[in-house]
Order: C-alpha cells, then structure tokens, then sequence
C-alpha cells in the first residue's frame, strides 16, 4: 500500500508546523458514525480547554493519591504516565503519593511511593506461593485467578487499595486511579471519596487483536480466559463518575466499548518531558539504524510486521541493522519468526535500560518506527519525535494525533508500506533532518506534561466543590453492582 500522501509536509520549510491538534482532519481512520463523535469531541474539548484556562487561577494545593495496580518503569505506557504526571503534579505545588502493586514505578524523589504488593505471579509463578499467602482471601482469588488462566491482579489491587484507603481516609483530597477498574474502585466512590479515573484506552482492543492473531480454537479459548476481566471493567467504567482519557481515539473508542456516557469522560493528552527527551548535539547518527520500541510477542504493538519489512529492506541495504527496545520470549512467535527470515544477525535488543540510555539510542538511530496495530496514545513516538527522530507510524489507534504531518504514516498490518517509508527516508538525507526537526517542534507545541497537570488539577478541583458532604454520603449510598463478585 502507497504511503499517506496527505501526512507529508512540504520538506523545504520547517518553519509552517504549526497546525493544531483540534484543526487536524484524519478522516481515514474513522467511520461516519465514529465522526460525528469526534467532531463532539473537538467541540467539547475546545470549551473545556476554554473552562480551564478560566479556572486554573481557582485551583490549589492538594493531596494527591495516584494509584496503579501494576506500573512498569520500561514496560508499557501506564509506569511512564504515573512517573511524568505524579512529577508534574508536584511541580504544580501539589503533594503527591503514589500507591502501586509490583512492578513497581521509578518516581521524582519529592513524589511519596507507598508499596502495596500482590503475590506478583507473573514474575514469581504459581509455586511461590507460601502458607502464609493463604490466610488472605483476596491472595487466594489471585491465586486462583493466575491458575486457571485468568488475571486477577486489577480486582484484587481494588481489595488492597480499598482497605488501605479506608484506614488512611483523610491522607488524600482526590484519589486518581490508573486503569485499575477493578470492583473495589466502586467501593471507594460510594464511600465519598473523590475519584478520578483514567483509561488509556479499552482492552477490548487488544482482545480481538489477540483473537485475530491467533490461528488455533484452544489459543482462542486462553485469550478470551485471560481477558475475561473486561466483564468487570465494563461494568465498574458504567458506573464511574469521572473519567479522563488520552487521545480522542482512545475517548471514542471507550465510550463505544464500554457504553459511557459521554458527559462523565473527558479528554487530556498525555505529555512528553522534552527536558529528557531531546536531541543529543554531540552523538552521530547511525545512518544504517533503525529502532523501534515495541513489545515483542504481543499482536497489538504490530511488531510482525516491522520484521517482515526490514527482512526486505536487508537484502537490498545489508548495512541496515535494526536496534529494538523489547524483550522476547525465549521460543517465542518472535523469536521464531527472525529465525525463519534469517536476520538475527541483524538485530539487538535491548531491555529495561534508563531513560538516559533510551534517549542515548534514539539519537544513535537514523529512523524510529512504531508499527502498532493500535494505540491508545502512542508515547514511544512522541519520545522519538521529541529526540529530533524522524518518524514512521502506522495509523492505529491515536498515532496520527501525536504524529500528525511530522512524520510519515502508513496503514497498519501492511509491512510493504513500512518498507516504502523506510527506503524513502533511508535515501533522502534532507527529509530525514526536517522529518526530525519537525517532529521536536510538534511535541513541544502540544504535548506537555505541565499542561496536562494544569488541566488536570482543575478536574481534581472541579471533582472535589461537586463531591456531597460526607454526612449526605454516609445516607445516601447506592448500591454497587457486583462489588463483591
């Protein structure tokens, strides 16, 4: 498939970038239905951007729980968005405690970490578990859950976190959780504590990319065991009253997947920190590297089809060498995979490195490319674009919102269009430097993480003046939907 022709700039200038979020028209990515929508959402949005810049003088120092049932520093979007948003919040003047189950988050030293560990089975195993586990109820679910196949960490993080809340009720001001949508989360708003929550996108997404992915009836059975959580999510996100999301694919998506209504969601970007995330003046550029985050045996990040891609480009440029931020299963679809295509020799990969490092590589590297079938923000472009990487995306999920016409998109699943992209840019040294500072320039326009906190203090506010007395909670509590399955 040919690339996007509608996403390139005209590459004799850098300086006319400066185009709009709002203004931007992806017309191919949406059905009519999905557009009227999104044109809500713009629409929307433009008034709440209106509202906030009014009501950001009203907001004031807070106490701040940021909650995560699980926050991987290096292993996905929701450790990065806990470890920036947590930072940014502080700088905001506000006080920050962040509660998480393992792994845990790297954090800004002024932000507090309050560990509250599960049995961690994914890591441990079903064998780590001790005598001394089974004297709690919500370790037996977990433990159960991961035994027949299931993941039970976001419900019983909600236990933990719901009878830690309980103990500490006057620690906090609002509480934000991270996509838990576990039972409990229910509990906790019933019981007058103000609540905010935010998805990053629906993970009814990946299940039918999984689904997709998979060419066997018994594989399909264990996808859908594992992902059978969402039944809850679906349930806890209906009955939420404050939601914040990250993109507007990702705001579409969730009120179409979870049935919402659309005055309980509203929409923030995520930020990039474009004081670590910057072009290195000193480092060369590999001409020959291309690099790409991405993990690596999971269908939705789309990694297939980048190897496929440069399996091609290989056999005419064999300089080209790609560098991958990811760790594959050992006997993997990955692994197998490069096997078949015969270019290990041509590939490192490289996990669990600093940001200081990631950084490092980005500016060793000729190209980024981010191949995801879908994502509900797309951070690893952002931080590429934000180190003067020049940029290839597909057009899953909300990657055109971040990547826009600084870099170049193609359809998803479609690894010919990727190598098309890469031999363009590979061959134009020009479009490369401009793609690159094009890129710099758009995220440091849009994306902020200071802005996102400024916006983000004034819900917490808005949340906390509308939150009733808690003598009118304590007799008028509703019933919770299965808050207790």
């Amino acid at each position: 498939m040919a690339l996007n022709a509608q996403n390139e700039p005209q590459l004799s200038s850098v300086s006319g970038e400066g185009e709009t979020l709002l203004g931007e028209q992806q017309l191919s990515l949406f059905s009519d239905g999905d557009r009227s929508l999104i044109d809500s959402i713009r629409q929307q949005r433009t008034g709440d951007l209106a509202t906030n810049t009014a009501e950001k003088e009203g907001t004031r120092p807070l106490k701040i729980c940021i909650s995560g049932y699980r926050s991987a520093p290096f292993g996905g979007g929701q450790g990065i968005y806990i470890k920036y948003l947590s930072k940014a919040l502080v700088e905001a003047g506000h006080s920050v405690d962040v509660i998480s189950g393992q792994p845990y988050p790297e954090l800004d030293k002024r932000v507090k970490l309050i560990k509250l560990p599960g049995l961690d089975l994914f890591t441990n195993g079903l064998l780590s578990v001790r005598p001394r586990h089974v004297v709690s109820l919500t370790n037996i679910i977990e433990w159960l859950s991961k035994l027949t196949g299931g993941f039970g960490e976001p419900y019983c993080f909600s236990r933990r976190l719901y009878q830690y809340l309980t103990a500490h009720r006057d620690d906090y001001d609002i509480i934000h959780d991270n996509q838990c949508l576990g039972w409990d989360m229910l509990k906790i708003q019933r019981d007058g504590f103000c609540l905010l929550t935010t998805i990053h996108h629906p993970i009814t997404s990946d299940l039918q990319i999984a689904l997709n992915a998979s060419d066997h009836w018994w594989e399909k059975i264990l996808i859908r065991r594992w992902h059978s959580f969402l039944t809850m999510q679906k349930k806890v996100a209906a009955q939420l009253n404050n939601i914040v999301t990250v993109s507007e694919r990702s705001y579409a998506d969730i009120i179409q997947s979870f049935n919402l209504k659309q005055e309980n969601i509203k929409l923030i970007y995520n930020g990039i920190d474009t004081d670590e995330f910057k072009p290195l003046a000193n480092t060369e550029r590999d001409r020959w590297q291309i690099m790409a985050t991405a993990s690596a045996d999971q269908p939705l990040k789309g990694l297939r089809f980048l190897l496929l891609a440069f399996s091609q480009l290989t056999k005419k440029y064999p300089e080209l060498h790609l560098l991958l931020v990811s760790k594959p299963k050992i006997g993997g679809e990955t692994e197998t995979l490069i096997a078949q295509l015969g270019i290990g020799d041509k590939i490192k990969f490289v996990h669990g490195i600093s940001t200081s490092a990631m950084v490092e590589h980005y500016a060793k590297s000729s190209i980024a490319v981010v191949p995801s079938i879908y994502e509900g923000f797309g951070l690893p472009a952002g931080e590429a674009m934000a180190c003067g990487v020049p940029v290839i995306a597909t057009d899953g999920g909300a990657l055109p919102e971040v990547v826009g016409q600084a870099g170049l998109t193609v359809a998803v699943k479609d690894a010919d269009a990727i190598a098309a992209a890469i031999e363009k840019l590979l061959s134009n040294p020009k479009a490369r430097e401009q793609y690159g500072q094009l890129g710099r320039k758009r995220i440091e326009n849009n994306f902020s993480w200071q802005l996102a906190a400024d916006q983000i203090s004034v819900m917490y506010c808005q949340i906390i003046d509308a939150q009733p007395k808690a003598d009118i909670v304590a007799a008028e509590q509703p019933k919770v939907e299965h808050a207790n399955g």
